[in-house]
């Protein structure tokens, strides 16, 4: 095992030196269990924990190593290394951290491709597919649909699922396989380039498990068995992990997620709706929110059945979602600087008492 086939690269050997790193062993972040690590390079594989430093100066949790992360090591025994700096990231998934207000939580980084798996049977749902596009447009990372368990339908439902995709979504690759015949499986082999890092997203028991178990060529995942009440597969991944897979290619499969709130700062949601995006330019204001407003090109085309119904609600809801999280990581940051001035004020006052 090599760094190149973890992915390195001379433009991450370039940052190496940039950063002053050169000291250090480097290694990427294969998993992650509750802030302790397991890292690999060529001499194997560590657990790892952060030094006091890099937690103290942590801002917030996107500053803590990610799955996918290159680190600077230092290794202290055969199978324990402590991870001083993380180098730059070229990109990183995130999305809302479920119960934490105002806060982002990091899926994955460094990766170049992610496979947005749907179930054709239960799980499909354009809105979500939508939801993961915006996550992937905000963070500069190429999506591919994919849509497993084809052998549950029939070849005219599939055709079906294809043209709706295809009418809301535009120049994003689709994929269908069955993980039981493995039909399909020749596509998505064909994408899967060496030394390419890739993602999965998608909910608990669409097959992301077995996906990639048949990818890598043998049983690193462990799947679960299909649910007699929901006839739905049942929720197996706890964690985060990369594997190396048969060709040469990197995946990092994630848990199911039943939340997926954005976390937009950049312009995730103008490059998913596109076509909102072009149409706003002949609205009368230029302000205007297409909701309610005279004038708006946006509300036309709907009405007039240019552009789709149930994209353009979506659209709706993401927006709003994405103004009331920023809106909240305004507030927390509002919140922590009057904190910080209040500790600053009292320890002052410490200071005149002695």
């Amino acid at each position: 095992m090599t760094l190149e086939d973890l992915g390195y690269n001379d433009q991450l050997e370039k940052l190496r030196n940039e950063n002053n790193l050169k000291a250090f062993d480097i290694g990427r972040v294969i998993s992650e269990h509750k802030e302790r690590y397991v890292v690999k390079n060529d001499k194997g594989e560590f657990e790892a924990e952060i030094t006091g430093h890099l937690r103290f100066s942590s801002k917030s949790r996107e500053d803590f190593p990610a799955v996918g992360d290159w680190v600077a090591i230092t290794i202290y025994d055969s199978d324990f290394c402590i991870i001083h700096s993380i180098l730059p990231r070229s990109s990183a998934i995130s999305r809302q951290d479920v119960g934490k207000f105002g806060e982002i939580q990091i899926i994955a980084t460094n990766i170049d491709y992610a496979l947005l798996v749907q179930a054709v049977d239960r799980d499909f749902n354009m809105n979500r597919l939508e939801r993961y596009l915006t996550i992937c447009n905000a963070s500069k990372v190429d999506p591919i649909i994919v849509l497993t368990k084809i052998d549950l339908i029939d070849e005219h439902q599939t055709l079906e699922i294809l043209e709706k995709i295809k009418t809301r979504i535009k120049n994003v690759p689709v994929i269908a396989i069955s993980n039981e015949s493995q039909d399909g499986y020749d596509k998505i082999k064909a994408v899967i380039e060496k030394g390419k890092t890739y993602c999965m997203l998608g909910s608990s028991g669409v097959g992301k498990s077995t996906l990639l178990n048949n990818l890598s060529g043998k049983p690193v995942m462990q799947t679960g068995t299909i649910s007699q009440s929901t006839k739905k597969g049942k929720h197996v991944t706890s964690h985060r992990e990369l594997v190396i897979l048969e060709n040469g290619g990197i995946l990092i499969d994630n848990p199911g997620m039943r939340e997926v709130g954005i976390a937009d700062p950049t312009s995730g949601l103008e490059m998913t709706f596109d076509v909102i995006g072009r149409l706003s330019q002949n609205c009368k204001f230029k302000d205007c929110t297409h909701t309610n407003e005279i004038g708006c090109a946006v509300i036309e085309a709907v009405e007039k059945g240019e552009l789709d119904h149930a994209s353009y609600e979506n659209y709706l809801k993401l927006e709003r979602e994405k103004a009331h999280f920023e809106s909240s990581v305004a507030e927390r940051r509002k919140r922590d600087k009057e904190f910080g001035k209040m500790m600053k004020n009292y320890k002052k006052d410490i200071n005149r008492k002695k």
